[in-house]
């Protein structure tokens, strides 16, 4: 098939989880582009069938805000036209779906028809989506799109809750491709370089903005600490990554503690990993926690959305309360202090992760794409 698929190209969950689908349809033959302002940081073009069309925002004194949405819309018609695409693939529903029915609309005038499907992720529907100034284009986005998936079951509760959807949403997990993770682990992790034998070595992934609450990462690694030999890596960029490196100096903390920017070698970085930490304020699935857990770690995070849909408490991990730092600290503490029992959360973490596995997730966004041409 010929395949559009539309993303933010950046290091959170929902650009991963769309390069990585768009890489991996591409390797199964099908003609893959992608539409969007920049190129995706994950994006490998070795196939030739992988294609990247950027959107191009002229800047006029005019506007104080630029109107991506128009740009995106006529970049889409535009791509679709040319390489007769079958299905438009859109992540996030704004502004994405929002753009795609209005391409469909463009494309009818010219006798041209598009499927749309509209994946939701989560921050597009619980923070954005439900604001009354978006909430009526959402819903119209969502209803007019021909097919909807949510990443996870949480997420698609939370969006019937906050609109009146007029069509079934389709459950599709994110995914992983296992075999990455099994390649970093197989290569030689040189832990040595950043910890000692004896010493634990704990991970924290995200855009740090204020919903992945990095402080409480640090909060909970500075008890951990107090009784287990650790270090901690910080890895990724934000506007809360200021606050955390100042919580660190602040509590004494900043030689155990090292921030890495952002990476696109995640899963080699993870091969490090005894536990990671998330304790978000929200994660309508939770994708850092699932690349950590096909690296073999143990997770420790909130059970807020959809997190326990991923992290199986007292499993592969544990989940706490919103905030609750001193029962996170101490789940982490109950599994780090024993090498037994860590190695028994990192096992089950991993043999979890099969059921998100790219080889049982790829199939059926196929089926999916089928599908709308048979409704």
């Amino acid at each position: 098939m010929k395949i559009g698929i539309v993303c933010y190209p950046t290091f959170g969950g929902s650009g991963v989880v769309a390069t990585e689908l768009g890489m991996a349809l591409a390797d199964k033959g099908h003609e893959v582009h992608f539409i969007t302002y920049n190129q995706p940081v994950r994006l490998d073009f070795l196939s030739h069938k992988l294609h990247f069309h950027q959107v191009l925002i002229e800047e006029y004194p005019l506007f104080q805000y630029q109107p991506y949405e128009l740009a995106l819309s006529s970049k889409m018609v535009e791509v679709v036209e040319k390489h007769q695409l079958e299905v438009l693939h859109v992540h996030y529903a704004i502004p994405h779906a929002y753009a795609a029915y209005m391409a469909k609309q463009m494309l009818l005038e010219k006798g041209l028809y598009v499927k749309v499907v509209t994946t939701l992720h989560g921050t597009d529907i619980t923070l954005v989506g439900s604001h009354p100034t978006y909430k009526t284009a959402v819903e119209f986005s969502i209803n007019n799109s021909d097919v909807v998936t949510a990443v996870s079951n949480n997420l698609k509760q939370t969006t019937n809750g906050l609109f009146n959807i007029n069509k079934n949403i389709e459950v599709v997990y994110n995914f992983i491709d296992v075999e990455k993770y099994n390649k970093a682990e197989d290569e030689e992790c040189k832990r040595a370089a950043l910890a000692k034998p004896n010493e634990r070595i704990l991970t924290h992934i995200s855009n740090f903005r204020p919903v992945k609450r990095v402080e409480d990462v640090i909060k909970v690694f500075y008890e951990v600490q107090k009784e287990i030999p650790s270090k901690l890596l910080m890895i990724g960029e934000g506007p809360d990554r200021k606050k955390a490196e100042i919580l660190t100096k602040k509590l004494g903390i900043s030689s155990k503690v090292f921030f890495l920017g952002n990476s696109t070698e995640i899963d080699k970085i993870l091969c490090y990993s005894d536990v990671f930490l998330l304790p978000s304020q929200t994660e309508s699935f939770g994708l850092a926690a699932l690349e950590a857990m096909a690296a073999k770690t143990a997770v420790i995070s909130t059970n807020t959305g959809g997190l326990p849909e991923v992290n199986i408490h007292g499993q592969t991990g544990y989940l706490s309360n919103l905030g609750d730092v001193n029962d996170m600290a101490k789940n982490a503490i109950s599994i780090l202090k024993d090498n037994y029992v860590l190695e028994r959360f990192k096992l089950n973490a991993k043999e979890h992760t099969k059921k998100f596995s790219l080889q049982n997730i790829l199939p059926v966004y196929e089926d999916i794409y089928k599908s709308c041409y048979k409704q």
